[in-house]
C-alpha cells in the first residue's frame, strides 16, 4: 500500500508596511524535497520533479498567528495558494532590527484528516522597509544574477541548468553579490536599502531559488514568482507581464520610495523598465541591464537606450561597470 503523504505549507517571504500586513504561500502535499549540498544529477532530477508534481490542497482554511498572539484566518484557492492583505496598526512593534516581522502559518486542525509536517507550524516573514532607506532595489533573477540561458536557442540552457544542476552547482554572475551589497549599504553605509527579486520562474522553484540566494549570500528579500501555467490552464491570462505588475505593486505600496531596476538584455526587461520610468517620473534612480551577449538583442536594447532619457540607464558587460556608474551618480560609496 502507498503511504499517504503528509501536508505542508510553503510560505513565501513577503513585504508590507507598518500598517499593512500581506502574506502569501501555498498549501501542498509534502514531497520531502531535499536541498542539501553536493547532490548528484539523479537526486537533483528527483527534487525538481517533486517540486512540479506536488499536489495542492484546495479551498482549505489557513490560520496565521502574529507575534502578539493575534489570529488571522484565510483559505486557499483552487490551486492551493493563499493571499491575505489587511490593515494592522501594530506591526512596527514586532520588527526585528533588520526590518522583518515573523509570524507562523498553520492548517486549521479540526478541518484536517491527514498528518501535517513540522507540527503544523510553518514560519514566515514580512519585510517592512526602514524609513532610513535611501532607495529600494528591484532585480530580475534569470541571467541577471543567476546564469540561466534565457536567450539561448530554444532556451535549452534554461532546461539543462534548472533540471540537471543542484542549486549549489549554479553560479552567481561574477560581481553581482558585491554590487548588491554595495547597493544595500548605499551612501549611508548602513544595510537598510530593501531588495525585491522578480522572475518569470514559477512558484514551484521558490525553495530552489531561496537556497541559491542563501548559499551565495545575496541580500535577503522577497522573491516574487508567478503561477505555473500549463497548456490546459483555463484561467484568464494576466493583462500585463508579471514583472511589470509586480514592480507597479511595489511602487504603489511604497509611494515615497525611489527604486533602482536591474535586469538583462535577454528578454523584455528594457521595455518594461523604461516604460515604468516614463510613467513614474523621478521614481526610478537608475536602470542596469546586463548584456547577455546576443548580437540582435544587444542592438535592439541600444536602440531603446538611445531614445530614453527618463532615468540613467546602462547596458553593462560586468558588475564593475555598474559599480563605477552607481558611484558616479551618487548611489553608493
Amino acid at each position: 500500500m502507498f503511504r499517504k503523504k503528509a501536508l505542508r505549507i510553503n510560505t513565501y517571504l513577503g513585504y508590507g508596511t507598518s500598517a499593512r500586513f500581506r502574506a502569501s504561500g501555498r498549501a501542498l502535499e509534502d514531497e520531502n524535497v531535499d536541498f542539501s549540498d553536493n547532490q548528484g544529477t539523479l537526486k537533483t532530477l528527483r527534487n525538481i520533479y517533486r517540486q512540479f508534481e506536488s499536489d495542492e490542497i484546495r479551498n482549505i482554511p489557513i490560520i496565521l498567528k502574529l507575534p502578539d498572539g493575534q489570529i488571522l484566518e484565510t483559505s486557499t484557492d483552487h490551486e492551493g495558494y493563499y493571499h491575505l492583505e489587511l490593515d494592522i496598526s501594530t506591526l512596527s512593534e514586532h520588527l526585528s532590527k533588520n526590518g522583518w516581522v515573523t509570524y507562523s502559518v498553520s492548517y486549521k486542525k479540526e478541518m484536517m484528516k491527514k498528518e501535517i509536517s513540522n507540527g503544523n507550524t510553518f514560519s514566515s516573514e514580512m519585510l517592512i522597509p526602514s524609513h532610513h532607506a535611501e532607495f529600494g532595489v528591484i532585480s530580475d533573477i534569470d541571467d541577471t544574477i543567476l546564469h540561466t540561458g534565457v536567450a539561448s536557442f530554444f532556451k535549452w540552457r534554461v532546461v539543462v541548468n534548472t533540471i540537471f544542476k543542484n542549486f549549489d552547482k549554479r553560479k552567481a554572475i561574477d560581481g553581482t553579490v558585491k554590487f548588491y551589497k554595495k547597493l544595500q549599504l548605499g551612501k549611508k553605509n548602513t544595510p537598510v536599502n530593501p531588495f525585491f527579486y522578480v522572475s518569470n520562474s514559477p512558484w514551484n522553484l521558490y525553495d530552489y531559488l531561496s537556497a541559491f540566494f542563501r548559499k551565495n549570500n545575496f541580500p535577503k528579500g522577497p522573491i516574487l514568482l508567478r503561477d505555473f501555467r500549463t497548456p490546459f490552464d483555463k484561467t484568464p491570462k494576466p493583462k500585463m507581464p508579471h514583472k511589470q505588475s509586480e514592480i507597479l505593486n511595489l511602487l504603489k505600496m511604497y509611494p515615497e520610495m525611489k527604486f533602482i531596476l536591474i535586469g538583462d538584455s535577454g528578454e523584455k526587461d528594457a521595455d518594461i523598465y523604461t516604460k515604468i520610468a516614463q510613467e513614474f517620473p523621478g521614481r526610478i534612480l537608475a536602470i542596469y541591464l546586463r548584456n547577455v551577449n546576443h548580437r540582435r538583442k544587444e542592438k535592439r536594447i541600444k536602440k531603446i537606450i538611445q531614445s530614453f532619457d527618463a532615468a540613467p540607464i546602462l547596458l553593462v558587460h560586468n558588475s564593475e561597470e555598474a559599480i563605477e556608474h552607481a558611484k558616479r551618480i551618487g548611489l553608493i560609496n
